[in-house]
């Protein structure tokens, strides 16, 4: 059976979608046959973001509706063997999903997937809760900052109460944090608050810290996923949070600002 990730968030903005393409790229990268869906019905990213927009026909709508099949709808990356993605409807309602016909999509993928990635749109309305609601674990995505922290904190009262998980009285869903857009100059400012900060509040395993960096909006640009931007220190925080969600224990990087050595003030002194 495949494992379902919801990659989710209170607030809009802090890099849901994002981290949803770096993370289902980076499972398949490691082997795993692995599918990412938008959930964001309407306000349709994903596949932006994954450089395939030309190449949707057929959505996540159609496929509820049986309008399409998933052989159909399915669209495989060019750069990643093992990776899908399966676009939202840009012209449907976020109230066209049912959870009927969304169990029945992910059990069909289940059958022939390791992971199944679900992208959920911001907030606490529909499409957020059908992305959650069949999630065996979750990557909550906040920025340093009061109010994503809070609105983060929200989203965990749901994911441990608004599951099938909740609702059959099953092991819970597992949690992870992701700590996006971090600057450590601006945290010793107090300008940000700090990873303890936001552990402190939230109260989940940190999955990873990923430093702001103008590679992101550059990738996402052109339409590639910023973790296969391998000589960027965004990609490799991500690739370090696709390793600790496979269970691999590493230490977190840039999460303190970075000091410059003898030899770096020597060569800044020569020049």
């Amino acid at each position: 059976m495949a494992e379902v990730i919801v990659i989710t968030s209170g607030k809009g903005g802090v890099g849901k979608t994002t981290t949803s393409a770096a993370i289902g790229t980076g499972l398949a990268m490691r082997g795993y046959k692995t599918v990412v869906i938008d959930f964001d019905v309407g306000l349709r990213n994903l596949d932006l973001i994954m450089g395939c927009e030309r190449r949707v026909v057929y959505d996540f709508v159609n496929v509820i509706r049986n309008e399409a099949n998933l052989n159909q709808s399915l669209i495989r990356d060019k750069r990643v063997e093992d990776l899908f993605i399966l676009p939202a409807s840009q012209t449907r309602d976020k109230d066209t999903l049912d959870i009927e016909g969304v169990e029945r999509v992910i059990n069909q993928l289940a059958e022939s997937f390791d992971y199944i990635v679900c992208d959920s749109p911001a907030g606490i309305e529909r499409g957020a809760f059908m992305a959650m609601y069949f999630a065996d674990q979750a990557v909550v995505v906040t920025n340093p900052e009061v109010s994503s922290v809070r609105d983060s904190d929200r989203i965990l009262g749901l994911l441990a109460s608004k599951t099938r998980r909740a609702e059959e009285g099953r092991e819970p869903v597992k949690e992870h944090l992701l700590l996006t857009r971090y600057e450590p100059a601006r945290v010793e400012k107090g300008e940000m608050l700090s990873v303890d900060d936001v552990k402190e509040i939230l109260a989940i395993p940190l999955l990873g810290v990923i430093p702001e960096s103008k590679d992101v909006l550059q990738a996402s640009n052109a339409g590639s996923p910023i973790i296969l931007a391998s000589e960027s220190d965004a990609g490799q925080a991500y690739e370090d949070a696709v390793s600790r969600l496979l269970g691999e224990d590493l230490v977190h990087r840039f999460v303190e600002v970075e000091k410059k050595g003898f030899f770096n003030k020597f060569r800044l002194f020569r020049s």
